[in-house]
């Protein structure tokens, strides 16, 4: 693993002038859980470094927050786990899951290698989790968006993050209940941005 964590840290190269943000600055309160530097994603592997920051473009940034603030109204709060998306990670995920629409092809590049995209859930004020009709990173039929099973309350949930994130002008990945998209993402660049900061 050290090989290949040292080999993706080679190509995420410093840029003058990010074209991204550290979310955590547009958003105060937002709970960040970075998945994919941990080993508690479907890698089971840790691919970013220690320290990764959730980085979008501004304007992904900006509907963020908007989301964010229609939640705070309710009781609650957002919790990241995965924004920006260095290109080498993608190909990594791709070795292990080549599946359109599940995860993007390389080759092109997703709206995460873009920070376009964020994937994210809710918790309470005080940081707490809610249930959700499956974990994050599940491949599973439950977590799109139409299904119907489950629990009232997981289901429940669902729809608030979906309602909000939507109202702030995101759209839902129909496969995937935590991820969502900048529109037109896919006529933006791919980004190679450091992920730590200096």
């Amino acid at each position: 693993m050290g090989g290949l964590a040292n080999g993706v840290l080679g190509l995420w190269l410093a840029a003058a002038g990010s074209p991204v943000v550290d979310a955590t600055e547009v958003v105060e309160d937002l709970v960040v859980d970075m998945r994919y530097a941990t080993p508690d994603n479907f890698l089971k592997q840790k691919v970013y470094p220690d320290g990764a920051r959730c980085l979008l473009l501004p304007q992904t940034a900006e509907r963020l927050k908007k989301a964010a603030d229609t939640l705070r109204a309710q009781g609650y709060r957002l919790k990241v786990y995965d924004c920006y998306r260095p290109i080498a990670v993608q190909w990594q995920m791709w070795k292990i899951m080549p599946k359109p629409g599940y995860v993007a092809n390389p080759k092109k590049g997703g709206n995460h290698n873009r920070g376009a995209a964020v994937d994210l859930t809710l918790v309470t004020a005080d940081g707490a989790e809610v249930e959700m009709p499956t974990p994050f990173d599940s491949f599973e039929r439950a977590a799109h968006h139409g299904y119907q099973g489950g629990t009232k309350a997981s289901r429940e949930h669902r729809e608030i993050l979906r309602a909000a994130m939507e109202g702030a002008g995101f759209k839902r990945n129909a496969m995937e209940w935590w991820h969502y998209d900048l529109p037109g993402a896919t006529k933006l660049p791919v980004l190679d941005v450091p992920f730590s900061a200096k």
